[in-house]
């Protein structure tokens, strides 16, 4: 439990960690204020105190010394204060006061009637802030002083829920004040998180403190770059792929009318090739572009049971289990259009392919696609989402493709906010899960 603890120090968040930051020092100075507050207070407290001993004691002596030995006894009570006493007898004696407040308080004594009274003065035994002052009356008798020092000024019961009330505006304030400042960095994490293969994401607003408002047009000025840049190499990429089919289809017609022989075969097998790496090229164009078809309420169960007729009517082995069973909110064609590419793969790969549809309670909806074939090694399940890329087993005419089948399933499923990733089966095999994150 102690090492998940200092794990999890410090707060992995910029707002925790700022807001901790500011709580703890104000918590600090405030601290040190009401410390320093108080060590003024009784100091200050201390040296009135000294200054009304020293009076009043010289004043009561002076008072005693001059009344009638009778009388001095029924004197006593009503010159005694809420931390001295006067006895008349030799008091207790004892070492020299060592407490600082004592020492004070013999010597401010001293001071008042020292020069007229010879004194003495020691600690009490047992209670070493406790103080006797002894002198001698002008006929003699003996006077003890007893001294109880009050160490400082009583509190008033109601501080401490001031500072209480205290420490919780300042963490209040605290959040506040972080939370503002925070903000904009969250605005910003958000947009960068939208900012899909549609590039569409929201714009931060460009207002508020010069830092953050800068920051903002900063952001928003790499969005419409990256925007630019991306439509202008799809322009590309989709231009020359569209430009291509019409010498391609110009070299069909040629090798149609040619003799029949195995190079005009392979000639036209390449041309294939050709014509499909073209057809791909402008489709992951047009789905790098942004999905443009509008979400639609659809039957998923009907939708998946057309797709796998059609496979089954051009005798491909492709069977379908699970149901989802409830209408679903998405991108008709661009399913399709995933499904399609994924039960491509799995036939070229694996010689058959099971659809398996699932709806959890969350809200979700599971499609896997799952074939008999080698699977794929574990380093490359993410990369073989990559344009263009084919694993070295695969580069060949039967099996190669184009590499673009999982490229254009992948950008699609960002473009429904869906999740797409792939797995190899512990029987064998690999397994394909597409994830849909809205049912409605």
């Amino acid at each position: 439990m102690k090492r998940n603890a200092l794990l999890r120090w410090p707060p992995r968040t910029l707002f925790a960690r700022l807001a901790l930051i500011l709580f703890v020092s104000l918590a600090l100075v405030q601290t040190l204020s009401v410390w320093l507050t108080r060590t003024e207070r009784d100091q200050t407290m201390t040296n009135v105190m000294m200054g009304y001993i020293e009076r009043e004691v010289t004043s009561s002596v002076a008072l005693l010394d001059h009344l009638p030995p009778s009388e001095r006894a029924e004197w006593l009570p009503r010159l005694a204060r809420r931390t001295y006493t006067f006895a008349l007898g030799p008091g207790v004696s004892g070492t020299p006061p060592d407490a600082a407040l004592s020492a004070k308080v013999a010597q401010s004594i001293a001071d008042g009637i020292g020069k007229r009274y010879p004194l003495t003065a020691n600690a009490v035994p047992g209670d070493p802030d406790r103080l006797q002052v002894h002198l001698q009356l002008s006929d003699g008798t003996p006077l003890t002083i007893d001294y109880h020092p009050m160490p400082s000024a009583p509190l008033s019961p109601w501080l401490s829920w001031v500072l209480v009330l205290q420490l919780v505006v300042l963490a209040a304030c605290c959040w506040l004040a972080v939370r503002i400042a925070t903000r904009p960095l969250s605005q910003l994490a958000r947009a960068a998180d939208t900012l899909g293969p549609d590039l569409k994401a929201e714009r931060l607003p460009e207002d508020g403190p010069d830092e953050v408002a800068r920051a903002a047009r900063a952001f928003n000025a790499m969005q419409d770059r990256i925007k630019m840049y991306m439509t202008e190499r799809l322009q590309i990429l989709a231009a020359i792929s569209h430009d291509l089919q019409t010498p391609i289809t110009r070299m069909r017609l040629r090798l149609d009318v040619m003799d029949d022989s195995a190079e005009g075969v392979k000639l036209q097998q390449d041309l294939r090739e050709m014509e499909t790496m073209v057809k791909e090229g402008v489709t992951y164009a047009r789905t790098m572009h942004g999905a443009t078809e509008a979400p639609l309420r659809i039957d998923p169960d009907a939708l998946f049971d057309s797709l796998v007729l059609d496979y089954v009517d051009a005798g491909k082995d492709v069977s379908l289990h699970g149901q989802i069973s409830t209408a679903l909110v998405t991108r008709p064609q661009a399913l399709r259009r995933i499904v399609g590419n994924l039960v491509d793969n799995a036939l070229k790969f694996g010689g058959s392919a099971e659809i398996r549809l699932a709806a959890s309670q969350d809200g979700q909806v599971t499609i896997s696609v799952l074939d008999r074939g080698p699977g794929i090694p574990a380093e490359s399940l993410d990369a073989v989402f990559e344009p263009f890329y084919r694993l070295e087993g695969s580069r060949n005419r039967g099996t190669g493709g184009t590499g673009l089948g999982l490229a254009i399933a992948r950008q699609l499923a960002l473009a429904m906010d869906a999740s797409l990733s792939l797995q190899n089966r512990p029987e064998g095999g690999l397994e394909a899960r597409l994830v849909l994150k809205s049912v409605r």
